[in-house]
Order: C-alpha cells, then sequence, then structure tokens
C-alpha cells in the first residue's frame, strides 16, 4: 500500500477567483541539496515568486520523491544515469513506471479548501489531465518553464520527447 502526503501552503485570498497553484513533487536531491541533474529547485522557486507576485494561490508540496519511486530508488536510478541512461530508462531498468505518481491528492485538497477552479503552473499535462477529471477546472495553464542549466538539458529534452511535458509552448506527445 502506498502512503502518501502533502502540505498545501496557501497565500491570500484564494476564493476571490481562479488561484494559481503548483502541484510540486518534492525533490529532496534538488529542492534542498540544489542537485544540478533537474530543474525542480527552479520550478519550485518560480511558483513561489509567482504566486507571492499575484498575492494569492496555493503550493501542493506532494510527498512524491522521484516522480513517485522513493529517494532510494531514485539514488539508484541516479546510478544509472551516471551509466549512460536517461531518466525514464532508468526508471524503467529498475522495474518502475516513467512517472509512479498520481495527482488524485491535489484535487481532493483543492476540492477540501473550496477550489474549484485553477491557474495551474505546469508543463506536465498530467496534472491538468488529472485535476479536469477530478472535476477542477484548469482555467489556465501556466508555464513552469525555467532558464534551462547544461547539467540538466537532456533531462528536459527526455521530459518533452518520452513524457510530453510541454516546451515554449508546444506539447509533444510522448513516445509509446
Amino acid at each position: 500500500m502506498r502512503t502518501e502526503g502533502a502540505v498545501a501552503l496557501i497565500m491570500g485570498d484564494i476564493h476571490s477567483g481562479s488561484p494559481i497553484v503548483r502541484i510540486h513533487s518534492q525533490c529532496l536531491t534538488g529542492d534542498v541539496f540544489h542537485s544540478l541533474r533537474c530543474d525542480c529547485r527552479q520550478q519550485l522557486e518560480l511558483a513561489l515568486a509567482r504566486i507571492a507576485d499575484a498575492g494569492a494561490g496555493i503550493l501542493l508540496y506532494e510527498q512524491q520523491e522521484g516522480r513517485g519511486i522513493g529517494l532510494m530508488a531514485k539514488l539508484r536510478a541516479y546510478e544509472l544515469q551516471d551509466r549512460g541512461f536517461d531518466t525514464v530508462e532508468a526508471n524503467v531498468a529498475l522495474g518502475y513506471r516513467p512517472d509512479c505518481r498520481e495527482f488524485e491528492l491535489p484535487a481532493a485538497i483543492l476540492k477540501q479548501l473550496g477550489v474549484g477552479s485553477v491557474r495551474l503552473i505546469t508543463n506536465n499535462p498530467e496534472k491538468v489531465e488529472a485535476l479536469e477529471a477530478a472535476g477542477i477546472i484548469v482555467a489556465e495553464r501556466i508555464s513552469a518553464e525555467v532558464e534551462p542549466e547544461e547539467t540538466f538539458e537532456r533531462y528536459l529534452k527526455i521530459k518533452r520527447e518520452k513524457m510530453g511535458h510541454i516546451h515554449d509552448g508546444v506539447e509533444v506527445k510522448a513516445a509509446p
């Protein structure tokens, strides 16, 4: 059985319109230790700045480390990446799906908060689909695209090409 938790950080009046929302999966290596393998910390900082600039919004910080595979498996995936695997290939080689996350909890939290419509900061179309499937209206998708570092350009390319993440407003369908 999978246990999942989240922290909801709320700023300002989230009921006067569709609040800015970021669903951010925990990334200890990026968020805390400033890993150069991913854009997680930069996306978190972007989201916090957008919420602060708007004066209202919600950050849903989910405990889904390593796209839901957990910290230890993520570190094993890093070892495989050091040997040439990309992020998707590493997860699959370890027996996981490319992305094991599910986004029912954020939708449930938003409903509990009485939020039925959001402006979602994401590049991941699965987050949009999950919220909409749960009855949350995504009134706007706000790009979570950050300035790429050389150290994680390949990571971003793989997310676009193999996972269908949106880049520069262009959605690329994930490879079968």
